[in-house]
Formats: C-alpha cells, sequence, structure tokens
C-alpha cells in the first residue's frame, strides 16, 4: 500500500535523526562524566572507551523506546498541523487506520528491545561491573594522574609524577612518600617506569634520584642518592558483585525466586511491552488543533512517557522490597497504559464521529 509505505519511511527518517541526536546527546554526558574520572586518577584513560560502550548498551532499550515514540508522535503532529489529516478523514479512513503501519514499524525496533533488554543490556552491566573491579584492583602506579597527589591504599604512599611519556611507558619527575616501621620516607626522581620480574611482582622503577627518610619527633634524616630504585606494585583483590540481579543471565533470574530477581524480570520483560504501547499511545496523542497551540500535546506526550517509565520503575522496587505482588505488578502498569490508549481513541473518534456527522 502507497500510503503504508510513505508513512513507514517518514517514520524512518524521524528515528534515525532521533536517535542520532538523543545518542549523541548521551554518548557527550557519559564521555564527559568518564574522562573526569580519568582525569581524577581514578579511571585508567585506557579503559574510558570500553566503560563508554557498555554505558551505551546499558541506555540503549530506553533510549530506542523513546526514539519510537517521537518517531512517531512527529510525523503524526506534522499531518494534523499541514491538514493532511483533514483529507484522510474525508476520504472515509478513521485514525485506527494508522495502527498498520505503526505497527509494522515498530516490529523490528521492539525486537531489537526485547533482544537489548534480555541479553546484551545484563551482559554489558556485567562486563562493565567486572570491568571497573578489575580497574580498582590494579596497581597503584596505574592509578596515577599527571599533575595530581594521588593517595593510594596500598603501602600507604602518596604519588605525584608531573608528565606521562607519549609512549605512555615512562613518567617524568616522579614524587613517593611512604611511612614504614613509623618512618616516613620520600623518594624523588627525574623519571620513572613501570617494571616486571619473572615471578610476576611488580615495580615502579625510578632513576637519578635521592631517598629521604625522617622518623617522627627526631631532627635527624638519612639521604641518599641512587641510579635505580625500586618501588614494589601493589594490586588489590578484584571484587566483583556479580550476584545483582541487574547483571544476571536470564536463564538465573527464571530459576532464581529472591524478589529483587523477581523484580528484575518485571524490569526486562516490561521494557518491550512498554515500548510498543507507546508507539500506539502517539497515535491518539499526536492530534493538534492548527488553530490553537502546538505544544500541548507534546507536553502531554512527556508526561505519558514519563509516567509510564516511573510506574515500571516503581513496580520492580515494590517488587524487589516485597511491597507489591509479582503477580500483579507484572500486568498493572500496563494495564492502566492499556486503558488510557482505550480512551484516548475513544475520545478521537468520537470527534471523529462527530464530525462526519456536521459535514
Amino acid at each position: 500500500m502507497i500510503f503504508e509505505r510513505a508513512a513507514r519511511r517518514e517514520f524512518a527518517q524521524v528515528a534515525a535523526g532521533v536517535f542520532v541526536a538523543i545518542f549523541a546527546i548521551l554518548v557527550s554526558i557519559q564521555l564527559i562524566r568518564l574522562l573526569n574520572e580519568a582525569a581524577g586518577g581514578r579511571l585508567a584513560p585506557e579503559a574510558v572507551l570500553a566503560l563508554l560502550g557498555f554505558a551505551a548498551l546499558n541506555y540503549l532499550p530506553v533510549l530506542l523506546s523513546l526514539t519510537l515514540f517521537i518517531a512517531i508522535l512527529l510525523p503524526l503532529t506534522r499531518a494534523y498541523r499541514d491538514s493532511e489529516m483533514v483529507v484522510w478523514f474525508s476520504a472515509g479512513l478513521p485514525l485506527t487506520a494508522w495502527l498498520r503501519p505503526v505497527f509494522h514499524f515498530s516490529l523490528p525496533i521492539v525486537i531489537a528491545i526485547v533482544a537489548l533488554s534480555l541479553f546484551l543490556t545484563p551482559w554489558a552491566a556485567s562486563r562493565s561491573n567486572e570491568y571497573r573491579s578489575k580497574l580498582e584492583a590494579r596497581s597503584d602506579a596505574g592509578k596515577v594522574a599527571p599533575g595530581r597527589f594521588q593517595e593510594v591504599s596500598a603501602g600507604g604512599r602518596v604519588v605525584f609524577v608531573e608528565k606521562v611519556e607519549e609512549n605512555l611507558e615512562y613518567v617524568k619527575n616522579v614524587f613517593v612518600t611512604t611511612v614504614q616501621e613509623g618512618r616516613l620516607g620520600v623518594v624523588m626522581a627525574d623519571t620513572g617506569r613501570q617494571e616486571s620480574t619473572r615471578n610476576g611482582d611488580r615495580f615502579l622503577v625510578l632513576s637519578h634520584g635521592q631517598r629521604y627518610e625522617v622518623e617522627p619527633g627526631v631532627a635527624e634524616f638519612r639521604m641518599m642518592e641512587f641510579e635505580r630504585y625500586g618501588v614494589r606494585l601493589y594490586d588489590g583483590d578484584v571484587r566483583s558483585d556479580t550476584t545483582a540481579p541487574r547483571f544476571q543471565p536470564l536463564k538465573e533470574l527464571l530459576q532464581g525466586n529472591s524478589p529483587s530477581q523477581k523484580g528484575e524480570l518485571l524490569w526486562r520483560f516490561g521494557q518491550p511491552l512498554a515500548a510498543l504501547l507507546l508507539a500506539l499511545l502517539a497515535v491518539p496523542l499526536a492530534f493538534v488543533n492548527p488553530r490553537a497551540g502546538r505544544s500541548m500535546n507534546m507536553l502531554l506526550a512527556i508526561v505519558v512517557f514519563t509516567l509510564y517509565n516511573n510506574l515500571l520503575s516503581i513496580s520492580q522496587a515494590w517488587v524487589a522490597r516485597e511491597r507489591l505482588a509479582f503477580e500483579f505488578a507484572v500486568w498493572a502498569p500496563h494495564a492502566i497504559m492499556l486503558v488510557v490508549l482505550a480512551l484516548l481513541f475513544y475520545r478521537r473518534l468520537a470527534v471523529f464521529a462527530f464530525w462526519r456527522r456536521k459535514s
């Protein structure tokens, strides 16, 4: 059908533009946050891209749902504003005729949301958590950011490096303080690099520097110069909480019976269904009077989208806290939206029937 192909083509064009815009904003926000962590020494620079990719996968289900909602809402709003709907209704076609192209356009996106929500997003969240845990357990020197005094827990050290070479192999103007057996040691060196021994121990090898050793309360101190000085690097234990429901694969969630696992199942299965219902809700919500304001329907659409997602989030939290039965929460938010959908269509169809009787 020519009309359906034209409608789906316009939906696809709007969806592409909306997705690129929202995705760019989301990635920019995440990138700024990760770069801030890297600049503060809490994250390795080489980990930024990996964690950015995991974060993008985590947000994709909600992002695709919002994209689908807006991609249907905007073209239909334009059709009302440009009086194309008048021609549509004059031809005797009801508003429900839009459901077919909307459903056909939405189905591939909803299937993608199913795959993301049930499989890819939990995998990305688990990998991101595991990656961050490994980074937190990484050696002390790997956590140091140039130009900042960095306190590290292992060994009770404070490390400062002025500059990192472009090849990332050497650091320049190194300052290290340690406390051992009640004595304060201060080491300053021109350059330093990491080296590993055969048994796997790692050292920060400093070159051309001095070491000062002071005992608190004593006026005397010791000083020595060195050509090479090794500082042992300690790695912490990898602590990764993979038992949290949001990190568990679908198979484990289905086999589990805890309230938190049921809440996670509610969220994962609810997202694809919510995306489909929101796409259908966009049809009656797109109505706009060309002679009146153009922002009221968009404001109402934003409220409906926010309300629906908040209902899912609240249902998930209440099920996890055993304040709401899973058997009730699994259908109640969607049933509310189905009632809203039916009422909106009834109202629009009633207006359409009244308009036809007058004409």
